[in-house]
């Protein structure tokens, strides 16, 4: 939000120097990001108008300049400007006068002299514009300094809100917090009802329910088209960040910053009735004022004049009822739609404007009269006209209506550990703009409509510790003993998990916990997700129910930075959805993506692109930290390919088998979606049961020789290796130290469908060295086991 000082100051007067002003705003929440001083060294500079221009002998661009300053006698100026021109008025920079650290003297250009400069916005440092000199009001007074007619000095200050504080998106609701903050009071503003004259009026229909609950308009005839915008209005305009346009649209901007209150006018000549409010039609089309042309789907709000679309609720205007130069009777609409209605509406069209980023956050739903009727007496004292009705249609019931809050006085002590009189917690809570009512407790306290923050009593204590000041809460030590936790020898820590993977070449990442809903459909994971009543953006506004959008988006932003190889992993919270009236479920998980070549660039052996293997290994690793038996099974997701991934399962929990994540190749017509070149392969797991294990054990070490034997049989294709693995352990039990598949082989001598798999078994007992009767007798219960129970059979 930006804004100026003079502007501030004239709705709030408060006895603090600018630097403090600017230091209050930052320490009640509202962080000052800039603020540019203007008008600052502008002593010599007055308002000055050209009387004659006639060009320069020696130069085709220069202008030799005859000026009136008001001194009596005409000053010859040489000057460049495209728009100089006899009759303009503009600054003019006398002798002595310093100008952006230039000091203004007598000079000759091409051999012409010059008394003076004639400025730019720019060369003032008032504006960006330095196409030409600074156009002042024909009515301007010459002579006069320029600081006197333009109220100068003043700054141009930014402020950064944070989401929960929509209120402050105007002028008069940051006055609030400064008058609350400075011991001061808010001037009184007059937003009265403006009677009217003139008897015409558009009907208006509401289709969009709780979207579009409230709709007010007025017609205003017979205004002047000639009316300009009057040089304060234009400066306070400019000053904030927002280039004067025209009479009719700077008043509906000028109301906007000043009460937060979007508006927009329509040329009454190019409506007909009735005024509606409905959800857009799949295939309509629009013209924006911008020139664009927006096709509409149902997720958009738009106005409608007797059916047709003339205007994107919340956004943006259409080009063909517009006001002109033209423009004798006017419509002003000022209406109120729900944040979800208008979020990320003007985004998914490329824009982003003033009215579609206050809608998004939060507009008082009580402010639409208030500010038809501001617009109308800044009209009728500019451009005259009759006023007619404001047609107030309102849906009963459907506007928020903010529910008294108990504040106790005990609860404020226990909270900030500190005392305020209650006399200055009145004071503060007056000052913002709340109904107090005293209670024998503490306080009944009732937020105004414009504070959607305000909803519990912990809020109500924010708002007293921030406007008393952070800085004034005592700073102690918690009391009580302390208690160190003990790291649990059953449970992995994630620190370890992050070692592990660290050791494994990775790097870990830290993403938003919010992801955008568009994202997850991509991903096609947007079921059971817990979405945000307030996002920060569009593309923050669901908990991610997974790490991998993120994680994966991340990689991706590495890779247009020309990075090569790229692992990375991330252990975090993810969220779903349970019952309406239960909390979001939340879950630990770790991830990790890599893609690129499988080793970084050396001697050693010969280049090769990463597989699937390599980022099994990589799973192995991590489950061998806790002991986990884990398990791949062919999986279905749909962020995954279909032949390159697998379902994750424990197998020696206490419980059986418990699936505890995924890994595979992302899916090929994902990769083509989020605009990834290389193949990327991933994995993820719920963290706890992954880190479960057993209490390390001591075991008794063989005295006795271990014996191999090695195996090689014949098998269809579909049967999975773990499940071989799984049958071999189970059938030799205890004696069977370690398993190793050494062979996989298709082609010639394999008969189609099948495969050769070449196993190595070490076997050992603690009792006594195993014979080859032993051995034998074990690999033919094997061979027996694995033939009637997928068929296989030794290869010759």
């Amino acid at each position: 939000m930006k804004f100026s000082e003079n502007w501030l100051r004239s709705h709030v007067p408060v006895n603090v120097g600018r630097d403090e002003l600017a230091a209050t705003l930052t320490a009640i929440g509202l962080e000052v990001e800039e603020l540019t001083p203007l008008g600052e060294s502008l002593a010599q500079v007055v308002v000055a108008r050209i009387v004659e221009a006639v060009r320069h002998p020696e130069a085709d661009r220069l202008q030799i300049c005859k000026v009136d300053a008001g001194q009596g006698e005409l000053l010859q100026i040489v000057c460049g400007a495209p728009n100089a021109r006899a009759g303009l008025v503009a600054p003019l920079a006398l002798i002595g006068a310093n100008i952006g650290g230039m000091a203004i003297k007598k000079a000759k250009l091409r051999g012409v002299e010059s008394s003076g400069m004639l400025c730019s916005a720019k060369e003032l440092g008032l504006d960006t514009d330095a196409f030409g000199l600074m156009e002042l009001p024909d009515d301007a007074p010459v002579g006069s300094l320029l600081t006197d007619y333009l109220g100068l000095p003043d700054a141009s200050i930014e402020i950064k809100l944070t989401p929960n504080r929509a209120d402050c998106f105007s002028v008069r609701g940051i006055a609030y917090d400064v008058a609350a903050a400075c011991g001061s009071d808010v001037v009184a503003f007059d937003a009265s009802a403006v009677a009217a004259k003139g008897a015409r009026q558009l009907p208006i229909e509401l289709h969009a329910g709780t979207e579009a609950p409230r709709y007010c308009g007025r017609i205003i005839e017979n205004v002047d088209p000639a009316a300009k915008t009057p040089l304060w209005m234009a400066e306070r305009l400019r000053r904030s960040g927002i280039r004067p346009v025209s009479f009719l649209v700077d008043v509906t901007q000028y109301v906007m910053l000043e009460l937060g209150q979007p508006m927009h006018a329509y040329d009454l000549a190019t409506l007909k009735g009735p005024i509606g409010v409905r959800p857009a039609r799949a295939g309509e089309r629009l013209l924006l004022l911008d020139g664009s042309d927006a096709r509409l789907d149902d997720g958009f709000l738009v106005i409608t004049d007797a059916g047709r679309v003339v205007g994107l609720a919340g956004v943006m205007g259409g080009m063909d009822t517009r006001v002109t130069e033209s423009t004798r009777d006017v419509f002003l609409e000022a209406a109120h739609f729900s944040p979800a209605a208008i979020m990320g509406r003007g985004r998914r069209l490329g824009l982003h404007t003033e009215a579609g980023h206050r809608f998004e956050r939060g507009v008082d739903p009580a402010l639409p009269p208030q500010a038809i009727e501001v617009a109308t007496r800044l009209v009728l004292k500019y451009a005259g006209g009759t006023p007619c009705p404001v047609i107030d249609t309102l849906l009963p019931g459907s506007l928020p209506q903010p529910a008294p809050i108990l504040l106790r006085h005990d609860r404020i002590s226990r909270v900030l550990g500190l005392t305020i009189e209650k006399t200055e917690i009145e004071r503060i809570l007056r000052a913002l703009g709340m109904q107090v009512e005293a209670r024998p407790e503490g306080w009944q306290v009732s937020a105004p409509s414009r504070r959607f923050d305000i909803a519990i009593e912990e809020d109500l204590i924010e708002e007293l510790a921030r406007i008393h000041g952070y800085d004034r809460i005592p700073t102690a030590i918690p009391a009580g003993p302390a208690r160190v936790g003990a790291p649990q020898e059953t449970q992995l820590s994630e620190d370890d998990s992050r070692r592990q993977l660290i050791a494994r070449d990775y790097l870990e990442t830290v993403n938003f916990t919010f992801v955008g809903a568009e994202l997850l459909t991509q991903w096609q994971c947007l079921q059971n997700t817990v979405p945000l009543s307030n996002p920060l953006s569009i593309e923050l506004a669901v908990m991610r129910p997974s790490l991998l959008p993120g994680l994966v988006a991340t990689l991706g932003r590495n890779l247009t930075r020309q990075a090569e190889r790229v692992r990375l992993f991330e252990i975090g919270k993810v969220f779903h959805a349970t019952a309406p009236s239960q909390a979001p479920t939340e879950t630990q998980r770790i991830a990790a993506v890599a893609c690129g070549p499988a080793a970084a660039e050396q001697w050693g052996e010969a280049a090769r692109k990463l597989d699937f293997h390599d980022l099994k290994g990589d799973l192995d690793s991590l489950a061998a930290a806790s002991g986990a038996v884990l398990q791949l099974r062919p999986s279905m997701r749909p962020c995954g390919h279909p032949g390159r991934s697998a379902d994750i399962y424990r197998l020696d929990t206490e419980d059986g088998e418990q699936p505890i994540g995924w890994i595979g190749q992302i899916h090929p017509s994902l990769q083509q979606a989020l605009d990834l070149d290389d193949d990327v392969y991933a994995f993820e797991l719920d963290l706890v049961p992954l880190g479960q294990r057993n209490l390390p054990k001591a075991i008794e070490l063989s005295r006795f020789p271990s014996v191999r034997r090695d195996l090689a049989f014949v098998l269809p294709e579909q049967v999975c290796w773990d499940d071989i693995a799984h049958r071999v352990r189970a059938t030799v039990g205890p004696l069977l130290r370690d398993l190793r598949l050494f062979d996989r082989y298709v082609g010639a001598g394999v008969e189609p469908g099948h495969k050769s798999l070449a196993i190595g078994l070490i076997l050992q007992d603690n009792s006594r060295t195993l014979t080859d009767h032993d051995a034998d007798t074990i690999m033919e219960r094997i061979v027996s086991t694995l033939d009637r129970e997928y068929g296989a059979r030794i290869r010759s």
